[in-house]
């Protein structure tokens, strides 16, 4: 069973002001599809603290899918890419690219996501919308796909 963490990045939310709908959308979803979520929590758009917690979650080798609800739009607080852009090893541009592709079919605000997605020593990590619609559309196009590149990048199945 592949395991996974959840980080929400709103300032509302991390203050207590929020609840969390999207991070409990991302949860659900994934223990439905057979995910075991290990870690989740909730943070400021802070770019060095999304990065540090990207980082542990990452290095310490018990998850092997990392996603991110929020800060991935226009505004000026909106620093999720840039986080996690400054703790990958490479992207994988696709995954972004099919969220953004499939979503706009019901909204076309969709292009303006700046959302990334890459890996971190054997861990994906996929930026996702902040609102708990956005989440589900977006899971339902990549989930079919992240259980193969967690398996490639395992070491479980070849490429």
């Amino acid at each position: 069973m592949a395991q996974a963490a959840i980080l929400t990045i709103s300032d509302l939310a991390s203050q207590g002001k929020r609840e969390d709908l999207s991070g409990l959308t991302i949860k659900r979803l994934l223990v439905e599809v057979g995910y075991d979520v290990v870690a989740t929590a909730v943070v400021a758009d802070e770019k060095l603290s999304i990065s540090e917690i990207l980082r542990g979650w990452a290095d310490n080798h018990e998850v092997d899918l990392i996603l991110t609800t929020g800060g991935t739009g226009l505004g000026a607080r909106d620093v999720t890419p840039e986080a996690t852009n400054n703790v990958l090893d490479w992207q994988v541009p696709g995954i972004a690219e099919a969220m953004r592709w499939a979503t706009f079919q019901h909204t076309d605000r969709s292009i303006l996501s700046r959302a990334v997605s890459g890996v971190r020593g054997h861990c994906l990590i996929v930026n996702l919308p902040g609102s708990p619609n956005g989440v589900e559309q977006c899971l339902q196009v990549i989930l079919p796909s992240i259980s193969h590149a967690i398996a490639v990048l395992s070491g479980n199945q070849g490429h």
